[in-house]
């Protein structure tokens, strides 16, 4: 029975799902030709409604294309350089190329020269680097240097302009774009593409030694300094050890050397036959020698 009921409440759990699943479906579609059909009746209403302003629709049309096309062809004249202005750009870090080192500062002035009989006025100054294939894809864009200088007929002026590349384009070429603006006493607003080449961005030279290399050759030198002194402390542990073999040897018995001993108390006769008795002091003697003596001292006697 219960195993039944088991089956059972498993089925239904199984098919609920699925049945809520198909019903918000069919909703769901439901509203959505609803909805298709009430936008359609809106724009048949709008299209009714409109029927009587055809004209002023048509003419509000070609009124806005028309000065689209005028603020389109007045952001092409300000994209143009000016014909009495010239602008030329020069690397000062680093000097005479384009290998530019990532994570160090670029410098370059931008001399902007005045030839017509206008005063120009250089408003700012874009930097970006951008896709080397496609200039209108922007990788990274700088900061806009603001200037604001005006400049006279015939005269010159210089501008200096600074970013650093990041360390992670090290290695890659990309479009450099260096864009000068300035206007006229009019108004009228150009634009010079002083600098829109190619550039190599680098690793940076450091030079003979540089940070990592003056550590390891420090780390190297430590080491060097420590291996001296454990040979230093092993040599002297061994000499040590070879000093208390040396002095750990048996002592030799020298004998007593005390030369202040009296020997008038002893009789004469008992120290000549200590000293005759002592190997080390006496020579060896004959039996012959010794009988000689014995007789010598008997006569005496």
């Amino acid at each position: 029975m219960w195993s039944i009921l088991g089956k059972m409440m498993l089925i239904f759990l199984l098919v609920l799902p699925c049945t809520v699943m198909i019903f918000e479906n069919d909703k769901v579609a439901v509203y959505a030709q609803d909805g298709d059909s009430v936008e359609g009746e809106d724009d048949e209403d709008t299209v009714v409604e409109n029927e009587d302003g055809v004209e002023d629709a048509d003419q509000a049309v070609t009124e806005k294309e028309k000065e689209d096309e005028e603020e389109s062809t007045e952001e092409d004249q300000q994209l143009k350089p000016s014909p009495d202005a010239d602008a030329v750009m020069l690397f000062t870090k680093p000097i005479g190329t384009t290998d530019l080192p990532a994570g160090h500062t670029i410098r370059f002035l931008v001399g902007f020269t005045n030839k017509g009989e206008k005063t120009f006025t250089v408003q700012s100054l874009e930097c970006s680097f951008r896709y080397p294939q496609d200039y209108n894809f922007f990788i990274q864009n700088y900061t806009t240097a603001q200037y604001n200088q005006d400049v006279g007929s015939r005269k010159q002026a210089t501008f200096e302009y600074g970013f650093t590349p990041n360390e992670g384009f090290a290695g890659r070429p990309f479009g450099l774009s260096i864009l000068l603006n300035y206007k006229d006493e009019e108004g009228n607003s150009f634009m010079s593409p002083v600098f829109n080449e190619t550039v190599n961005i680098v690793e940076p030279d450091e030079g003979l030694i540089d940070g990592e290399t003056f550590f390891l050759y420090v780390f190297l030198a430590a080491i060097a300094v420590l291996l001296m002194v454990g040979a230093q402390q092993l040599l002297a542990s061994f000499s040590k050890k070879h000093r208390s073999k040396k002095s750990h040897r048996q002592p030799v018995e020298m004998g007593t050397q005390n030369t202040d001993v009296d020997y008038d108390w002893i009789p004469k006769e008992t120290l000549e036959r200590d000293l005759n008795k002592s190997p080390g002091r006496s020579p060896k003697q004959s039996p012959r020698q010794r009988k000689s003596k014995r007789t010598a001292g008997s006569g005496e006697e």
